[in-house]
């Protein structure tokens, strides 16, 4: 039997930087979407019973990982320690399909260790609430934990923590990469203050236009950084920014991931469309969200 889980892209609308603890770590405020399941903007973790645990990836994006360490990648870091928590034995294989690009701002390899700790819950008849996985998940990143649920969410603290997000008006989003990985460590090793405030919303919007509005009071406040670090970015938001239809242009986490929020999904695709007639060497994506 063969297990398969969704890995979807995270999308972070807004990131405010709230401060720096004593140890390095940024606290953050950053409201978190999900791409949807089974679309362009998602990785897929297919497990099944095996003598020995094995990772094989594949898939247009599976060139990097591939030349890494399987025991560096954050699925067997995941599946390691959620398996030591219950006590089992890690006969398990994995295939990890890759669509999302590396180091991208977009969560892949959380989402990635996410879907394998879902799969294995299953894999081993545990309960959806059983604590070893939440556990497992913050052991083995800080966007895991969130990544496991696949729900929006505000992110707290150091990310490790979350509180849940009031559901808004569907909406669609056009992804691109340049193809330029973005350590987050160099990112925030970058940013320099002053710190912005807290800024989560308290209602639920009645049309995207006003979900939009609301979301560009608000900022990134690694984009600046990224972009002095991957000039790429800019060029990104300001093809969104032209796009009929684009509400607000924005870079997820890290970076260099940007997105352009569209009400209709027909708008979107044909943005995406248009872009990829421009350049076709960044990635592309659309997805619902909401």
């Amino acid at each position: 039997m063969v297990i398969t889980e969704h890995a979807p892209a995270k999308i972070n609308l807004y990131l405010h930087v709230l401060g720096k603890r004593s140890d390095g770590y940024h606290l953050l405020d950053s409201l978190v979407v999900f791409a949807a399941p089974g679309s362009a903007a998602a990785d897929r973790v297919e497990l099944s019973e095996a003598a020995a645990y094995s990772l094989k990836i594949e898939g247009p994006q599976a060139l990097g990982l591939k030349q890494e360490d399987a025991e560096k990648n954050l699925v067997t870091k995941a599946l390691r320690a959620l398996a030591a928590k219950v006590q089992k034995p890690l006969n398990i294989a994995v295939t990890l399909h890759k669509n999302l690009p590396l180091a991208s701002g977009i969560g892949g390899g959380s989402a990635d260790a996410g879907a394998a700790l879902r799969a294995a819950a299953k894999f081993w008849h545990l309960e959806k609430d059983h604590p070893a996985i939440s556990e497992a998940a913050r052991e083995t990143g800080a966007d895991v934990y969130p990544c496991l649920s696949g729900t929006p969410c505000y992110l707290d603290g150091t990310g490790h923590d979350t509180a849940p997000a009031l559901k808004q008006p569907r909406a669609f989003l056009v992804l691109i990469n340049p193809y330029i990985p973005l350590p987050t460590a160099a990112v925030f090793a970058l940013l320099q203050g002053p710190f912005s405030p807290p800024a989560r919303f308290e209602k639920r919007f009645a049309t995207v236009e006003e979900f939009a509005a609301a979301l560009a009071l608000r900022r990134n406040d690694l984009q600046a950084v990224a972009i002095q670090l991957c000039g790429a970015i800019e060029n990104v938001l300001a093809m969104l920014e032209d796009q009929p239809g684009c509400l607000l242009a924005r870079m997820s986490g890290a970076g260099a991931t940007c997105f352009g929020l569209f009400a209709q999904e027909p708008e979107a695709r044909h943005a995406a469309e248009k872009i990829r007639r421009q350049i076709r060497e960044y990635w592309v994506a659309v997805t619902g969200i909401g």
